[in-house]
């Protein structure tokens, strides 16, 4: 297994978390994103830069995904890529997606973004917290523990 980082809009924090546990649990962890990344220097931890341009990086985890990996993203469409490929998606606040709640969320984002496009304020996502920092944490954590070594 192996953790993918939907990295362009990650929270640092987040990442810091990850990177812990990288080390930790002695798991690949691979950062993607269309701009340079500093990693701490580990055997476990990488970042590639991919080209600018909408959804390359998102492409290109999924291109490199395997069943049973994990990805932490944001993106409801990567999301359920990923999960169609057999693996596992986890959002920065520590939230699961899963076969049964995916075809849901993919249809309150393309609402909302329905009402941005015609011009409706939606607001965007509330501000990330020390309880999500928590949750994000805890859930990884109990998600590698399950994991076969």
């Amino acid at each position: 297994m192996q953790i993918w980082v939907d990295a362009d809009a990650c929270p640092a924090v987040v990442k810091e978390i990850l990177f812990r546990a990288a080390e930790r649990w002695k798991i690949n962890t691979t950062l993607i994103a269309n701009r340079l990344l500093r990693t701490p220097p580990s055997a476990y931890i990488t970042a590639r830069q991919v080209p600018g341009g909408f959804d390359v990086a998102d492409a290109r985890i999924v291109q490199e995904v395997q069943a049973g990996d994990l990805v932490v993203t944001a993106d409801i469409p990567l999301a359920a890529q990923v999960l169609g490929k057999g693996g596992h998606a986890l959002n920065p606040r520590g939230e699961f997606y899963t076969p049964d709640s995916i075809n849901e969320r993919l249809s309150v984002r393309n609402f909302l973004e329905e009402l941005r496009g015609s011009g409706v304020q939606t607001g965007g996502p509330p501000a990330f917290s020390q309880a999500d920092r928590k949750q994000f944490a805890d859930r990884l954590d109990a998600f590698l523990q399950k994991q076969p070594r």
